[in-house]
C-alpha cells in the first residue's frame, strides 16, 4: 500500500519541479517579448525622427524594471528544475578520486549543508516579503509596483529549491543516487561494494 503513495508523492514532486521550470521559462519569454516590443517602439521613434523631424516618444513605462523583475523570477524559479536535471555546475575534482562510500558521505554532507542554507534563505526572504507587504514598499520606476510581488516569485523559487534539496538528501540517505548525479558517476558502485 505504501508504494502507490510513494509513487503519487514522486509524481507530485516532479510536477512541482516541472511547473517551476515552466514558470521560469514563461518569465524568460516575457523578458524577450518586452525587449522586442521596446525595440520596435524605438524603431518607430527613429523612423518618426527621420520623416517628421521629431520623435513620438514611444516607450513601455518601467520596462527595464519589469525585465529585471522577470529575470529574478525566472532565475529563482528555474533553480529546482535545473538541480533535478543535473544542470548546476558541480566541481567533482575532489570527490571523483574518493571511494564510492566516502563520495556518498561527502555528497550527503553537501546536501545537508545546501538544504540548511537554502531553508535559511527561504525564511529570510519570507521575512523580507512580509516586511515589504506590511510597509507597502513600492518600486522606484514610472510604474510603482508593490515590491512584495516580484519578491514573492523569488521566495517561491527558494521554497521549491529547498524541497528539491531535501528530496535529493532523502534519496542519498536511503542509498539511492540523487537525480542530479550523471549516469557515469554513480555514488555507490557495485564494483566498490563487492570489493569490500
Amino acid at each position: 500500500m505504501e508504494a502507490p503513495k510513494e509513487n503519487m508523492l514522486r509524481r507530485n514532486l516532479n510536477r512541482l519541479y516541472l511547473g517551476s521550470g515552466w514558470l521560469a521559462a514563461a518569465f524568460l519569454a516575457a523578458i524577450c517579448l518586452l525587449v522586442v516590443c521596446q525595440v520596435c517602439l524605438n524603431l518607430i521613434d527613429r523612423l518618426s525622427t527621420v520623416f517628421t523631424g521629431s520623435a513620438i516618444g514611444l516607450t513601455i513605462p518601467s520596462y527595464a524594471d519589469f525585465t529585471g523583475f522577470f529575470l529574478a523570477a525566472g532565475s529563482f524559479l528555474a533553480l529546482a528544475y535545473t538541480l533535478r536535471q543535473g544542470g548546476h555546475i558541480r566541481v567533482t575534482l575532489v570527490i571523483s578520486h574518493l571511494s564510492s562510500r566516502l563520495r556518498h558521505v561527502m555528497e550527503t554532507w553537501c546536501l545537508i549543508l545546501a538544504s540548511g542554507v537554502t531553508i535559511y534563505f527561504s525564511w529570510y526572504t519570507f521575512s523580507l516579503v512580509h516586511e515589504s507587504f506590511i510597509y507597502n514598499d513600492l518600486s522606484p520606476g514610472m510604474v510603482a509596483v508593490p515590491i512584495w510581488i516580484p519578491q514573492s516569485a523569488m521566495l517561491l523559487g527558494l521554497v521549491v529549491l529547498s524541497i528539491a534539496l531535501i528530496d535529493e538528501l532523502f534519496a542519498a540517505l536511503t542509498g539511492k543516487t540523487p537525480s542530479y548525479v550523471g549516469a557515469g558517476e554513480k555514488l555507490l558502485d557495485n564494483d566498490d561494494e563487492s570489493a569490500s
